[in-house]
């Protein structure tokens, strides 16, 4: 089975392109749809599913009529689409690498449990990585995960590997979430971990991450510096009185 048999059929097309764009120029035409269904073995849905996530992170530009084309990588992630922070980077043109600062099992504090639907003190899974890019700190990020994760979180080398992929290895597909944005001032360890000036701006995102069954998975803080990260946001524009 190779690494990424697991994974649904469009996944497993989107990630093959994702490689092949990596060598391409802006403006080289990737496979049309038909051309994925003969080279893949897969239905036109799914190969549309497959480009369409692509169209959408803002790494092909589908022109009716004359075809799929390969585009400069956007400088920043959408904020309507979590992509994994490896993948994010490598989007990008970085390297990316992880520094494991902290893994245990303990039981949850009140925020927690009340953020994931557990029981006071029920047992989680904590993780804190200093995310960098081409060995510059861009995050350092929090992950309160629930007990049911404890065997792949805390056997899995994540300094290399995708925590999101090998949740999904285990059966535990990762489908939604909501997150909160704010700015704040930088801690003493932000300070510390990220190199930047003490109260310096940060970006910060909270979110909770449910399962393909609505059920609350994981809990996690991210911390970016201001100058180093950025979310773009589409958005529509409601009609009424201005």
């Amino acid at each position: 089975m190779t690494a990424t048999a697991w994974l649904p059929h469009y996944r497993q097309i989107e990630l093959a392109l994702r490689a092949r764009l990596g060598t391409m120029h802006p403006g080289e035409r990737l496979p049309s749809d038909e051309e994925l269904c003969r080279e893949f073995g897969v239905s036109r849905m799914t190969a549309r599913n497959a480009m369409q996530r692509l169209a959408e992170d803002g790494l092909v530009q589908r022109i009716p009529g004359r075809g799929t084309f390969a585009v400069a990588p956007p400088a920043h992630r959408f904020a309507e689409r979590l992509m994994a922070f490896s993948n994010e980077m490598r989007r990008l043109g970085r390297t990316p690498s992880s520094r494991l600062l902290a893994r245990e099992i303990r039981p949850s504090t009140a925020a927690e449990a009340g953020s994931l639907g557990l029981r006071p003190t029920e047992p989680v899974v904590v993780l804190q990585r200093l995310r960098l890019a081409d060995g510059v700190p861009i995050a350092v990020e929090t992950a309160i995960l629930v007990h049911g994760t404890a065997d792949v979180v805390m056997s899995t080398d994540l300094e290399i590997g995708s925590l999101h992929e090998a949740l999904a290895r285990a059966g535990l597909h990762l489908r939604r979430g909501h997150a909160t944005i704010r700015a704040e001032a930088a801690t003493p360890e932000d300070v510390r971990l990220l190199g930047v000036a003490r109260d310096a701006p940060l970006l910060v995102e909270r979110r909770i991450i449910a399962d393909t069954h609505g059920r609350s998975i994981e809990a996690t803080e991210s911390r970016y510096p201001g100058n180093r990260y950025a979310l773009d946001v589409r958005f529509d524009v409601e009609a009424g009185p201005g």
